[in-house]
C-alpha cells in the first residue's frame, strides 16, 4: 500500500488554538478567565484538545509541545513595557517562566503593541506537566486585548513528536 507520513512515525497529531475573549486590564498570573478554544473563520484543530482550569492547561497526551504565545497590549493611558510570559510545571506545584515576550511602548496616548514568544515542552508525565500564561504591565491601567471573534491575545499548541 502507499505509505504516509503517519505510517513512517511522522505527522503532526494535535494542534489547537486558545484566545482571550475579552480584554484584560493590568496584570494577570495567570490568565484565568475569558478563556476559549479559537471556533470562527473555518477554524480546525487536530486530535485532542488541552483542557483549561483556572488558568492552567493540561495536555490530552504525553509528547514534545510547541507552546506559541501571541499578546496584543492597548496602550490605554501612557506608555510603559509590557511582559507576556508561559509559565510550566514538571511537579504540578511550582511554575517557571520558560519564555518571556516584551514589548514596551513610549506613546502618551492610545497604541497598539505585540509581543510573541515560544517554548518547546517536553511532557513526560500529564499529570504533572502543566502550562500557565501570565501577563504583567506596568502600567495597569493599560489593557491586553481579548476577541471572540479574532486571535488577538492567544495561544497555539502544537504536538511534534513523542517525548
Amino acid at each position: 500500500g502507499v505509505l504516509s507520513f503517519v505510517d513512517a512515525g511522522g505527522g503532526i497529531t494535535m494542534a489547537q488554538q486558545w484566545r482571550l475573549t475579552s480584554d484584560i486590564t493590568g496584570d494577570a498570573n495567570p490568565i484565568s478567565s475569558n478563556l476559549e478554544i479559537v471556533d470562527t473563520d473555518g477554524y480546525g484543530g487536530i486530535g485532542s484538545n488541552m483542557t483549561e482550569s483556572s488558568g492552567v492547561f493540561s495536555f490530552p497526551s504525553t509528547g514534545i509541545y510547541l507552546i506559541n504565545f501571541h499578546i496584543l497590549q492597548y496602550v490605554v493611558s501612557g506608555g510603559d513595557y509590557c511582559q507576556g510570559i508561559i509559565q510550566t510545571t514538571t511537579d504540578n506545584s511550582s511554575y517557571s517562566s520558560a519564555a518571556d515576550a516584551r514589548t514596551n511602548s513610549s506613546s502618551s496616548g492610545t497604541a497598539f503593541n505585540s509581543a510573541f514568544t515560544n517554548f518547546i515542552f517536553d511532557v513526560t508525565n500529564t499529570s504533572t506537566h502543566k502550562v500557565s500564561f501570565r501577563v504583567v504591565q506596568a502600567n495597569t491601567s493599560n489593557k491586553i486585548s481579548g476577541n471572540s471573534s479574532s486571535n488577538l491575545t492567544h495561544m497555539t499548541f502544537i504536538r511534534l513528536g513523542d517525548t
